[in-house]
């Protein structure tokens, strides 16, 4: 059990280092729609969105109408987000990624390893729950689940996709906010591919991760065989060359 006083409940690093990618597009740039935004960082329109309604709320960022020189077609013009004085006058160098993992270093000094898993099941919690809500309305086979679960994981900033295979299936995800992180902690993995199990509803393999220096974090579902597995379960396989 976690040491009396560690708090497992620190903000959300992933949220605070997607926002940083943010700010310091905003400084190079000026100025940038939510459209150009979300592509140069791999994100879904609804997830850049929630990262600049946040900014927004925090007085980090402020919106106005896209400046369109010559004739300016039919329809409202594009926003574009820019950065607020205050915003910019705390720009400098960001280490949340620092930051975390000192937190981290921390809790396991007080708490133990015990303490770390716990906390990177707490982290987790939060996407777990409302990823169950996307995939309330999916089939029952793994395979759909999984590509229900890669949108909801896409809308969350993941850009992942779910994918049949002669084995079975495979979900791969992308972009991971806390590789650095995880790179130390692989706890945080741990906990990310038991939510995937639990979602799925089966035995999931993970084979590669963005923060042991794959391209792609990569989770294997096995073809169901008779009848579907009781029970979930995780397998982590690595496929170092």
């Amino acid at each position: 059990m976690p040491a009396a006083g560690v708090d497992l409940r620190p903000r959300d690093f992933a949220d605070l280092r997607t926002r940083d990618r943010v700010t310091q597009l905003l400084l190079e740039h000026g100025a940038a729609t939510a459209a150009q935004l979300g592509a140069e960082l791999g994100l879904s329109p609804a997830a850049i969105r929630r990262h600049l309604d946040a900014m927004q709320a925090d007085g980090d960022v402020i919106s106005r109408e896209q400046s369109v020189r010559g004739r300016r077609g039919r329809g409202r013009p594009a926003k574009v987000f820019l950065l607020t004085d205050a915003a910019r006058i705390r720009c400098g160098t960001h280490t949340y990624d620092g930051l975390a993992s000192s937190a981290l270093r921390w809790i396991a000094q007080q708490g133990g390893p015990q303490a770390v898993l716990a906390f990177a099941a707490e982290q987790v919690a939060a996407l777990e729950a409302r990823c169950e809500a996307v995939l309330a309305g999916a089939a029952d086979d793994p395979i759909s689940r999984a590509e229900a679960l890669a949108a909801a994981l896409t809308a969350e900033g993941y850009a992942a996709n779910a994918s049949t295979i002669a084995s079975g299936g495979q979900l791969c995800q992308h972009h991971c906010p806390v590789a650095q992180v995880a790179a130390e902690f692989p706890q945080l993995c741990e906990a990310e591919t038991e939510v995937i199990s639990r979602l799925i509803g089966t035995h999931v393999q993970r084979l590669a991760t963005i923060a042991h220096g794959d391209g792609v974090c990569t989770t294997h579902i096995p073809a169901q065989s008779g009848r579907a597995q009781t029970g979930n379960t995780v397998t982590t396989v690595r496929t170092d060359r």
